[in-house]
């Protein structure tokens, strides 16, 4: 465990018809073209560990080879890599056919940078599969490497499916995704750093970083496409709120936190129109777990799967596979049907990512009327109730409950409804694209001599890259305590300490717009990770906050007040695409 601010967590990693979407994105020999299609233009070096960046990481070689001959980079591919954090390697690794480059166009070159990653990314793969074979009788590294392996396996997805969206004009499908694989090879780095004892697994950690540059410099790239077009002139490396650049959405009038989100996507009776049924006793046709339920979903499902889980209470792991998609959980209601678990990342062998008591990994994710719950407790540090990788993901009218960490939403793009989260420490955190509407956060007893007071930040969100077109926005929702939680604040205000957010990462991002915040919010209302790490690069912003810890004028100076210019860009339209996927009311 890594002490920071009173409170403690390890640097852990933390569309047309959405159906019809899902279906296409999905198509290998759409896929298998683009990057055929690219590798006969292009013959790319792969990413060298030895590499010049522009950051302040350094390399050090895996292993001695020759000089190779130093090939100036055509001047279009020096002027595209401008967009890039590491503009040193970009140029390096596109430089290897010069009498080709200069006659492709500018989606030509992203794809390169693609698939530069892409073929590195082979050899990760290949890296991580060693260090999983050399770790048996080590239960940590074990694990850390079968997750690094599991992560990169996600990134080989959401990189050929960033290579599919571009040429069929979905930049931010393809920025999502990109995201999301970068997000997933940081991750598999984050694992290894835990149990790195060996040179193998140094050398995987070295490539690793190679590795991320790379990506990141595809993203870059996409980011500047995607805000300035062919005019690679114009390219510049990725801006953020804090630079002044509050991207490209709506104005204040295109806001739309009002449009109604509507139940047309659950069934509106699911004891008579679900795919499955899951019962406590088994009988009459039922699954007696959730998990044999999900296992009857067809593969790369293009329809809903409903699953009505009855009232009770399931102890048990569930975990939804990618390759089960739009797979539907509609229960009971909340504390009606309610899954529960009780990993903790203490034990021998789990790391918090394993914690979850539901983890969902396939697209298309949608869940109604029961509750997530880890009951591992306080003292067991990282207990996740619920963890979604699902892209175009929606949740209403669900429950999550636990202390650190309850909710990790993860990674890509993902919609809470009327939801009603409660914890102590980070209990909202992870680096995807996730908006909150009309929810409740509630921060619950520590437990262990709660009379003593804590220190607890709500939000923990992870970007690590500013291209990650990622970030938390909390619309309408309601900050407080529980009724228990609150009577010991009474008591003893200046002991508990409550606090919107904190910088898991460097470029952390969290928005509340039109939020109720109560009296156990501090005046300063965000907190500092550890020194002064992200903020100068965070983005931490209120718009028209309310209640008694709204206090804009005693903020700490790296937040912000949103101009009512430049709200729009957090929208549900704006921010995830939500006019393309979420179902609405008409």
């Amino acid at each position: 465990m890594h002490q920071a601010s009173a409170i403690t967590k390890p640097h852990y990693p933390k569309p047309h018809s959405r159906w019809s979407l899902l279906f296409r994105v999905s198509m290998a020999s759409l896929l298998s073209f683009c990057f055929l299609s690219l590798l006969f233009l292009l013959s790319l070096s792969p990413a060298s560990p030895t590499e010049p960046t522009t950051n302040s990481r350094r390399r050090r070689p895996l292993a001695p080879s020759p000089s190779p001959k130093v090939v100036p980079a055509p001047a279009v591919v020096r002027q595209a890599c401008k967009a890039t954090r590491f503009p040193d390697s970009c140029a390096s690794s596109l430089s290897k056919s010069p009498s080709r480059i200069p006659n492709l166009s500018t989606t030509d070159l992203i794809l390169a940078a693609v698939s530069v990653s892409a073929q590195n990314l082979k050899t990760a793969q290949s890296m991580a599969q060693s260090v999983l074979h050399a770790s048996s009788g080590n239960p940590n590294r074990s694990n850390a490497a079968r997750n690094c392996v599991e992560h990169l396996g996600y990134s080989d997805r959401r990189l050929s499916r960033t290579a599919g969206a571009l040429p069929r004009g979905r930049i931010k499908d393809a920025r999502a995704w990109a995201s999301a694989a970068l997000l997933y090879q940081y991750d598999c780095f984050s694992a290894l750093k835990y149990v790195n004892g060996t040179k193998q697994v140094d050398d995987a950690m070295w490539f690793l970083i190679s590795l991320t540059d790379q990506t990141s410099n595809a993203l870059s790239m996409l980011a500047a496409y995607e805000r300035f077009g062919n005019n690679t002139a114009a390219w510049v490396p990725p801006q953020t709120e804090r630079d002044g650049y509050w991207g490209d959405g709506p104005s204040a009038g295109g806001f739309g936190e009002g449009r109604a989100f509507s139940t047309d996507g659950f069934p509106s009776d699911p004891s008579s129109t679900s795919n499955a049924i899951v019962c406590k006793d088994g009988g009459n046709g039922c699954y007696r777990t959730v998990q044999e339920a999900v296992d009857a979903a067809p593969d790369h499902g293009a329809e809903r799967f409903v699953i009505h889980i009855k009232e009770g209470v399931y102890q048990e792991t569930v975990r939804v596979p990618f390759e089960k998609t739009n797979v539907v959980f509609v229960g009971d209601g909340m504390g009606k049907t309610v899954i529960t678990g009780s990993l903790h990342a203490q034990m021998v062998g789990v790391s918090t990512y394993n914690t979850a008591s539901v983890g969902v990994n396939g697209d298309g994710f949608m869940a109604k009327g029961l509750t997530f719950e880890n009951t591992a407790g306080p003292d067991a540090h990282q207990a996740v109730a619920f963890r979604s990788d699902s892209d175009l993901s929606v949740l209403e009218e669900v429950e999550f409950l636990g202390h650190q960490d309850t909710l990790y939403a993860h990674s890509l793009r993902q919609f809470y409804k009327s939801c009603r989260v409660a914890g102590t420490v980070d209990f909202v955190f992870g680096n995807s694209a996730s908006v909150f509407q009309d929810s409740l956060l509630l921060v619950r007893p520590r437990q262990l001599s709660p009379e003593k007071g804590e220190t607890n930040a709500v939000t923990a969100q992870g970007r690590t890259d500013p291209a990650q077109a990622t970030g938390f926005v909390f619309q309408n929702c309601v900050v407080n305590g529980t009724e228990e939680y609150m009577g010991l604040y009474r008591q003893k205000a200046a002991a508990h300490k409550n606090y919107l957010g904190r910088p898991w990462k460097e470029y952390s991002r969290t928005v509340l717009v039109r939020c109720q915040l109560e009296a156990l919010i501090r005046p300063e209302g965000w907190l500092q990770w550890t020194g002064d790490v992200g903020l100068k690069t965070l983005f931490y912003g209120e718009f028209e906050s309310t209640g008694a810890g709204a206090n804009p004028g005693a903020r700490v100076p790296w937040s912000n007040q949103i101009p009512v210019a430049h709200v729009g860009v957090y929208s549900v339209d704006s921010f995830i695409q939500g006019n393309e996927w979420i179902p609405v009311s008409s």
